[in-house]
């Protein structure tokens, strides 16, 4: 699922990019509109499916890590280590909330309008869907979810 999100979102970036004014052109407001509210909804599918595959992933690495515990003590460790992760990952999480208009601030600071920093966005958003689909949505993925 976040495979698809991440892929939804580098589309949705895209789509924002193309509807902004371009060559002193006018650009279209709900195209605009429409590529950011399908942004803003895949932003929170994105996060709910990132923080549902940590524990997942947990369950299947850590008999992988610990091949010599018990199958309680796998499920223990499992959680606590998920929890962990997801702990670490909610409080990098936080920075969104500052980097993002930090990056649209930037940009249009230093080139006159966000196109920059949307461009950043869609770069990591591929980076995203590569990652995601090398290591956990392709055949033969490390670990598949």
């Amino acid at each position: 699922m976040t495979f698809w999100v991440f892929l939804g979102m580098a589309v949705a970036v895209f789509g924002v990019l193309q509807f902004l004014p371009q060559d002193n052109g006018v650009g279209s407001f709900w195209g605009f509109f429409f590529c950011f509210m399908a942004l803003f909804f895949l932003t929170g599918v994105g996060n709910a499916s990132t923080f549902q595959m940590i524990p997942s992933i947990m369950q299947r690495e850590i008999p992988r890590l610990h091949p010599r515990i018990g199958e309680a003590d796998t499920h223990r460790q499992a959680e606590m280590e998920g929890a962990a992760i997801i702990a670490f990952t909610s409080a990098i999480a936080a920075y969104g909330a500052f980097f993002i208009p930090k990056a649209y601030g930037t940009s249009i600071s230093m080139t006159g309008g966000p196109a920059a920093a949307l461009w950043c966005f869609l770069i990591f958003y591929v980076v995203c869907v590569a990652i995601t689909w090398v290591f956990y949505t392709r055949k033969n993925a490390p670990v598949p979810c």
